[in-house]
């Protein structure tokens, strides 16, 4: 496991996981405060296929309050929740970690390169960037020039943003002809 899969704890319980998803999609939300039980009905629009028990439900909410991953204010006889900058980061955290390329059934011919200097201030966001890089497929030409067949660009946004990083220490620069390419051809299994 990468180092930096230890800095982010990542929930284990999928209730937790669908919680912090909706609420990272939704922004704030309010909930009329009729009951102790207030989440049920936010999880059950959530996840029709899962079925909750209404007890997880409160017991998440609550856990994830603990922990300061949300914050629930109750004004007026509504209660409202959203996420705390740590829960943010949490839900980040799962968006990044479920994160993958799709092979097209054709490939375009094309080659995607991503090229970073990340500075050693931000070691730790260098090592964590380059560890997703290679869970996503990509492989190193140099230390900070990795390549790959697919389109990605909206992932390598996605990671752009997550990690901090400016349009000067990370590029995703899109090449026809990258001069002879049998290697990286056969390093991806393409004709």
């Amino acid at each position: 496991m990468s180092k930096y899969k230890y800095y982010f704890r990542k929930p284990k319980s999928e209730i937790i996981k669908d919680t912090l998803h909706w609420l990272a999609v939704t922004g704030a939300i309010s909930v009329a405060a009729t009951s102790p039980y207030f989440g049920l009905n936010l999880l059950e629009s959530l996840t029709r296929k899962k079925k909750y028990k209404r007890k997880q439900i409160y017991d998440t909410f609550s856990k994830l309050k603990k922990q300061g991953c949300i914050e629930i204010k109750n004004k007026n006889h509504q209660i409202y929740i959203s996420l705390t900058e740590k829960g943010k980061k949490k839900a980040g955290w799962l968006q990044i970690d479920t994160l993958q390329i799709k092979k097209p059934k054709k490939w375009d011919r094309k080659w995607r390169f991503v090229i970073f200097d990340i500075s050693q201030l931000k070691r730790f966001y260098r090592d964590a960037f380059r560890g997703k890089l290679k869970e996503l497929g990509f492989y190193p030409l140099q230390k900070s020039v990795w390549i790959h067949p697919f389109d990605c660009h909206d992932e390598i946004e996605l990671l752009r943003e997550f990690f901090g990083l400016t349009e000067r220490e990370m590029r995703l620069i899109l090449a026809e002809d990258i001069g002879k390419d049998d290697w990286p051809k056969k390093l991806f299994k393409l004709s």
